[in-house]
């Protein structure tokens, strides 16, 4: 009896366990990433690559970001995650950790001010 050739199953950039339940009417945000129809290869590091191979590799991540409809959708939650690893949203784990960081610092501020707001609206 003859079988049907095995399909390899697609390889999507966005890994499905780490893809948040969140819809909205047009479906869910990573439906219309452009990343989908590349290789995850391009957005996730291999193991002990070299860092002109990952510089390089980032760069061509980071155009593919540059031209998706998503992208904004996708920085925020690999923000909120947050992925560890891999470029989301044109960021790459690194940059993320620096946008993470400044994001706490301002938070941080604003909530030291607004106390002092309050006493001198009060004031």
């Amino acid at each position: 009896m003859l079988q049907p050739p095995h399909q390899p199953p697609q390889v999507a950039a966005v890994p499905a366990q780490r893809i948040p339940a969140r819809e909205d009417e047009a479906g869910p945000w990573h439906s219309e990433a452009v990343c989908r129809r590349d290789e995850a290869g391009l957005f996730f590091a291999p193991s002990k690559e070299p860092t002109a191979a990952r510089l390089a590799r980032e760069e061509a991540a980071k155009r593919v970001c540059a031209r998706c409809p998503v992208m904004v959708a996708c920085q925020e939650h690999a923000l909120m995650q947050p992925e560890p690893y891999g470029v989301w949203g044109g960021l790459t784990a690194a940059e993320r950790r620096v946008a993470l960081a400044r994001r706490r610092r301002r938070d941080t501020e604003l909530a030291a001010a607004a106390p002092a707001e309050r006493i001198a609206a009060a004031g």
